[in-house]
């Protein structure tokens, strides 16, 4: 079990003598990680003298990483000596484990776990490695390498992972558009929407423009929306009473949505659109295509829903 940062007196583990595993800090990190990575992957262990469960974890980690013979590499940072790194990434418990390669972070674990465990993500990390060489001509060739790393993890629902290497880009470059809407867009589906709002807030003002920024954008602006009305509940009583209800029934599309409970909101409002197309200015067609925007072109919920407009309004 991971333990959360707080100081007691111990012993440091003892210190490696091989050329694989070395210990660093906030100011060497550059070099004993971000440049190693690019010959070999790099595995840093982030521990403290006080935690329990890194005394088991760093002498696991050290004889996988020697049993590979060069194929991957251990750096250990000392938390309460060196804690900046660690904040950049999010740690917020330790052991924490990350893996970098090609001058990049790429997975990572927390907590301690069973030697056979290491060795697997040891193999895991050194088979997905990218081929040795240099680091890509520029700095903005990198921001977009890991941009994209990151998307690939947040589109496979590993939060962590593309928290971390966002957070990494934001770091390196504060006003980077795509890691600021990315982080947020992590922090959304953490369930956090005012740490997304924030995150949001932070995107310059020239580059609040685009797909990724608007969607997201329209999304924070809906839950906040929900947030005003009442539950689901209530709502559904209200239009059992009274079907003609039909500001229950826009309400309850908007609390739908914040559920994400999106195809149940699209018809909620078409329905709405069948039974008064006039009602409030032609407002259920309008919120209608505000869900679709937030949601994305190629949210089932989006492909589903103008499906179901077209055949309310033409047929």
């Amino acid at each position: 079990m991971s333990q959360p940062f707080t100081a007691s007196p111990a012993s440091q583990p003892a210190p490696s003598n091989g050329a694989l595993v070395k210990n660093s800090s906030d100011a060497a990190f550059k070099a004993d990680v971000i440049d190693a990575s690019l010959d070999a992957p790099v595995l840093v262990d982030f521990w403290a003298p006080w935690c329990g469960p890194c005394r088991q974890l760093t002498p696991a980690l050290e004889k996988v990483v020697n049993e590979k013979a060069g194929k991957i590499r251990l750096v250990k940072i000392n938390i309460d000596e060196h804690p900046a790194i660690a904040g950049q990434l999010g740690v917020q418990s330790i052991p924490a484990v990350f893996a970098f390669a090609g001058g990049r972070p790429v997975d990572g674990f927390m907590g301690a776990m069973p030697e056979s465990e290491v060795r697997r993500f040891a193999d895991r990390v050194i088979a997905a490695a990218p081929a040795p060489g240099p680091a890509p001509d520029s700095m903005e060739a990198q921001i977009a390498e890991a941009v994209a790393a990151a998307e690939e993890a947040l589109g496979a629902g590993d939060l962590p992972r593309a928290a971390q290497i966002f957070g990494m880009v934001v770091q390196h470059a504060p006003d980077n558009a795509p890691a600021l809407i990315g982080l947020a867009r992590v922090y959304l589906a953490a369930g956090e929407p005012d740490q997304a709002r924030a995150t949001l807030d932070m995107v310059p003002e020239e580059a609040r423009t685009g797909e990724a920024y608007t969607a997201l954008a329209n999304s924070l602006r809906l839950l906040a929306e929900a947030a005003e009305l009442s539950e689901t509940a209530t709502l559904e009583a209200a239009i059992a009473a009274d079907p003609d209800n039909h500001q229950a029934r826009f309400d309850l599309a908007v609390v739908l949505n914040a559920e994400g409970r999106r195809l149940e909101a699209a018809e909620a409002l078409v329905t709405l659109l069948r039974r008064d197309r006039s009602w409030n200015e032609d407002g259920a067609r309008k919120k209608l295509l505000e869900f679709f925007e937030a949601w994305g072109p190629k949210d089932p919920a989006t492909v589903k829903g103008r499906r179901l407009l077209s055949a309310a309004l033409f047929s």
